[in-house]
């Protein structure tokens, strides 16, 4: 049996053996990845992951079961342990799944130049050019390290309400970590890039210019780099800075798994309640949304792991909690609608809520406009941590490239700008967002027991907090 069959036979069967709702899903992970270490390809390695995953409710419970062996006796197999493990659950307040239309459809992301088609060589070759241009530049840089992957996803979905979805999704990332020292000081910065499409990314990102870019800033704040101030002050922040915040802040206690308390013993809160949509979060000039159908950013799909049809959704809205990350349970439980939010890391793991590219709307602003309006600040262009409660309440940035503003203009670098301010002291600072928005960076998140790692965009535009407290 082909790969459809038997995804279209375990939805039959697990009917059959009496689910009142069972979803099937195969996937192929194929995937290449490069290290580079300081010139020297480190690693290659080369990955083809492909199975079938089960999920049924049976007696009002969930079971999920999956296997990489494709044949029909394995995927009956499965189908019978996942309806065995939701009988054995006999919970005392049945799941039930919001309603969704069933949906036929065949999707994939476009790709200019094809991942398949591009030899490994070249794609070391691109790496080791940056790299010999980064020596070029004379820098005292120990260590270089970089990593290239792409995977080509190809998924097919089908359940018993009818839905039958086929879709092929190719990505691209690229991550880079840099030392540099002076003496017996050091400097460090990484960047993190993602997307959906072909070998037309590394013209996109303008990866070589990038990077060079941020060794010369790196060398820039060992040279010249000054502590930066403490106390209140102005703070604009750049596109990648805006971007954490947006995911860490609003992305994840948006969740609405979170909310429910439903990940509380595995990856956390959230100090938002059910009831609280409406809340103010923000100042008005605040809107964070988390759209998968973003043409290229790294999470794009157009229909989620569920089967239902993706859009954006606004979770602050005007400095108010607008909604949440949705999938067909928790919008259930909250007497709403899936808002496309369920997503699975592979075949083996069941999809949960889950972000996509989190980002703040742009505003009207241009960045030196932004810029110009401060008498007495600091610009954190880029952050290199940060670190969140687990009810996405107390958050810490430390920033990376950073420069004084004095009388509305940029000044000299400062060093390790730090703000520590409550969800609320973040979004209710914003005053002003610029119409810069940048959403190539990329991230992992991570979620669920067992764990996922999704891939994940976080971006925004240049923005302006007003009156916080720097250390």
């Amino acid at each position: 049996m082909t790969e459809t069959e038997l995804v279209d036979f375990a939805v039959e069967y697990a009917q059959k053996k009496g689910a009142t709702y069972a979803e099937a899903r195969y996937e192929q992970q194929a995937s290449e990845t490069v290290v580079l270490k300081n010139g020297v390809v480190d690693a290659l390695n080369y990955g083809d992951d492909a199975g079938v995953g089960v999920r049924v409710l049976a007696g009002g419970s969930l079971g999920f079961s999956a296997t990489n062996l494709m044949t029909k006796t394995d995927v009956r197999a499965i189908v019978d342990n996942a309806v065995r493990i939701a009988k054995a659950a006999k919970r005392k307040d049945p799941i039930v799944f919001a309603h969704e239309p069933a949906v036929v459809s065949n999707w994939s992301v476009p790709e200019g130049k094809k991942l398949q088609n591009v030899p490994v060589e070249d794609k070391i070759e691109e790496l080791q050019h940056v790299d010999r241009e980064l020596v070029d530049m004379k820098y005292k840089m120990p260590a270089r390290f970089m990593l290239l992957t792409n995977a080509r996803i190809t998924k097919y979905f089908a359940n018993t309400e009818g839905s039958r979805i086929h879709s092929y999704s190719p990505r691209l990332r690229m991550y880079y970590y840099l030392t540099l020292m002076a003496g017996n000081d050091a400097e460090q910065c990484y960047r993190n890039y993602g997307w959906s499409g072909g070998w037309e990314a590394l013209r996109e990102w303008k990866l070589l210019d990038k990077v060079l870019n941020e060794a010369r800033t790196c060398q820039n704040a060992l040279e010249h780099g000054v502590k930066s101030p403490e106390g209140k002050m102005d703070l604009v922040v750049g596109p990648p800075v805006a971007g954490i915040m947006a995911h860490e802040s609003c992305g994840h206690p948006t969740e609405a798994d979170r909310v429910l308390g439903r990940e509380a013993s595995q990856a956390g809160k959230s100090f938002i309640t059910p009831d609280a949509l409406g809340d103010k979060v923000g100042s008005s000039a605040v809107t964070v949304v988390d759209d998968p159908t973003v043409e290229h950013a790294i999470a794009y799909y157009l229909y989620d792991d569920e089967g239902v049809r993706a859009r954006r959704r606004y979770l602050y809205k005007g400095g108010k909690i607008n909604e949440f990350l949705q999938n067909r349970e928790t919008a259930a439980a909250t007497r709403t609608r899936s808002n496309g939010a369920a997503r699975a890391s592979n075949y083996d793991r069941e999809a949960i809520v889950r972000m996509a590219n989190t980002f703040v709307e742009p505003g009207d602003w241009k960045p030196d406009e932004l810029i110009e309006d401060v008498k007495h600040g600091v610009y954190m262009k880029t952050y290199m941590e940060w670190n969140i409660d687990d009810k996405r309440y107390n958050g810490k940035y430390v920033g990376r490239e950073g420069y004084m503003i004095e009388d509305g203009e940029v000044a000299g670098p400062v060093r390790k700008t730090v703000v520590e301010l409550t969800t609320p002291g973040v979004w209710g600072s914003v005053d002003a967002c610029g119409n810069d928005l940048d959403i190539m960076e990329a991230g992992f998140c991570g979620k669920s027991d067992p764990g996922q790692a999704l891939d994940a965009c976080l971006g925004g535009p240049t923005m302006r907090l007003r009156n916080v407290y720097l250390r």
